[in-house]
């Protein structure tokens, strides 16, 4: 059975990807440290053998032992009242787990998938963006923690990719 690692398994986003992963037969961890996640939202897949939670931090790496197939980096505090109450963990969410995440998609020839955010284009002028829209980001504003998180997050994900 292919298996998936998805960081933030434990979010809204997280836990309805471990859904559908195990409806289609992969085995699903999910690695939360329950910031902004609630082991609520995956108790339905606790009895399930193809499902685990390991309730860790994965700024300071991502700690699973055997294959992996699929890398699924969606951990990040997302609503403005969340990570304006943590913004140091959304920007370390952002960059060192980020690297973690790659890391071990790496180490394992495995597919990695980001989770970012049209919050990226930071107050854009253009509606909708198009890919080719680099936005209008104010780098130090309230909401810069989350948009540059993401940010990076993404430079850092094509930096591997290249």
């Amino acid at each position: 059975m292919p298996r998936a690692i998805v960081t933030g398994g434990a979010g809204f986003l997280g836990s309805h990807l471990c859904d559908l992963l195990r409806s289609r037969g992969w085995e699903a961890v999910a690695v939360d440290n329950l910031l902004t996640g609630r082991r609520a939202n995956v108790a339905h897949l606790a009895d399930d053998d193809g499902f685990a939670l390991l309730e860790h931090d994965v700024v300071t790496g991502i700690p699973v032992d055997g294959a992996v197939d699929a890398v699924l980096h969606l951990a990040s505090p997302a609503s403005p009242t969340e990570y304006l109450a943590h913004p140091i963990a959304t920007l370390e969410v952002g960059s060192a787990a980020t690297k973690h995440a790659l890391e071990l998609a790496r180490a394992n020839d495995a597919r990695f998938l980001l989770a970012s955010t049209s919050e990226i284009y930071g107050d854009p002028l253009v509606h909708p963006q198009p890919e080719s829209y680099f936005g209008n980001v104010n780098s130090v504003g309230p909401r810069s923690v989350y948009d540059e998180a993401k940010r990076y997050a993404e430079a850092i994900t094509m930096a591997y990719h290249r």
